[in-house]
């Protein structure tokens, strides 16, 4: 079945923990053996092969840079140039990957439905698919640099990160978006640039959804009913998401998907982490919504994490062909299960961009 994975940090991959995704998992794992500096060496699940074998053919692929204060523990760059800097180093990662033929950028339904038509006819034969993504907006210096991030394809932003950023705060903090929030919402609505409400803390997602009238989606979440924690969405949350005709992400990070997770000491095995859990999930939302037209995947899979933090079943990306036969034992037909695998954010895309 085809898939379309809304959330995957490849280029983070490529260039901060060096890993060369045009090798085979096994290879890279290889690379890494002995390796500590990173807490899922030897670990990896995503490669372009992986994603191959698993049908992955579309993806939203991040940039991704933090800028820090000096009074902020979490690790990320000094300045915003630096974290600018940082996306674009990147985004020219994408670019030479497009040149050597392994992945194509998706900016518009045109290219949205070219794609689609191509792999479907010779999968084998056609780049992957992404649209380009930013993850926590700190690094856009200023509102021309959102502009200058557009026509190198940007087409969705998620204001936060984890802490306090510069237009909003993110997993872990407390406050709404600011003046400057606000000015960024404003200059996304007018690019049609899709917001990602993923790791918004609650304040500064309420008041987002007030400020914002464009696209919305969140790449990459689960749900606060099962892991009560403010990274999850609360029911209030997925319905107001739902009534903006949004899409969620399914996101299958272990301590997101089991409560009392201890990183770095809880093991899948030992907490019982299945994608069981990421069919609840899903089921959660549907019922919410009375129908199977808001959830999809966002794996967030090697997010600064391998499969010592994933579902017992994910060896590797591919092992998301394991879902469909798990939802149609759950009750789930095959038009809800093809949506909830790839086309409800395919059809969102659509809508967002016509």
């Amino acid at each position: 079945m085809f898939i379309f994975d809304a959330h995957l940090d490849l280029a983070m991959n490529a260039l901060e923990w060096n890993r060369d995704l045009r090798w085979s998992i096994s290879q890279i794992r290889q690379s890494e053996s002995g390796m500590s500096d990173k807490p899922d060496r030897g670990n990896n699940t995503v490669s372009f092969d992986a994603m191959r074998r698993g049908n992955i053919g579309l993806c939203v692929a991040t940039q991704i840079a933090r800028y820090v204060r000096p009074e902020s523990d979490l690790p990320g760059w000094n300045s915003p140039e630096q974290a600018w800097a940082q996306t674009q180093g990147q985004l020219s990662w994408y670019r030479e990957m497009e040149r050597l033929g392994h992945l194509k950028q998706i900016t518009d339904v045109d290219g949205l439905r070219n794609h689609l038509q191509h792999w479907e006819t010779d999968p084998d034969q056609q780049p992957i698919g992404y649209v380009l993504s930013l993850e926590g907006a700190d690094s856009l210096v200023t509102l021309e640099h959102l502009e200058i991030a557009y026509e190198s394809g940007l087409r969705a932003v998620g204001p936060a990160h984890y802490g306090p950023g510069t237009y909003a705060h993110g997993t872990d903090s407390q406050g709404g978006i600011g003046s400057r929030g606000k000015e960024l919402l404003k200059k996304m609505e007018e690019l049609n640039i899709i917001l990602d409400a993923t790791h918004l803390c609650d304040e500064s997602f309420w008041e987002a959804m007030d400020q914002f009238n464009g696209p919305i989606w969140a790449s990459h979440n689960n749900c606060r009913k099962f892991v009560n924690h403010n990274r999850q969405f609360s029911d209030d949350q997925i319905r107001e998401l739902i009534g903006r005709g949004a899409v969620i992400g399914m996101a299958l990070d272990a301590w997101m998907m089991v409560p009392n997770w201890k990183r770095g000491i809880s093991t899948p095995a030992s907490m019982h982490a299945s994608l069981r859990q990421t069919v609840d999930n899903i089921d959660h939302i549907c019922q919410i919504a009375g129908n199977a037209d808001h959830v999809g995947i966002g794996t967030d899979l090697d997010g600064a994490f391998g499969k010592e933090q994933t579902p017992m079943e994910i060896d590797t990306i591919a092992d998301l062909q394991k879902l469909p036969d798990m939802l149609k034992a759950k009750g789930y037909e095959s038009p809800d299960i093809n949506g909830i695998m790839s086309l409800n954010f395919i059809r969102f895309l659509e809508r967002s961009w016509s």
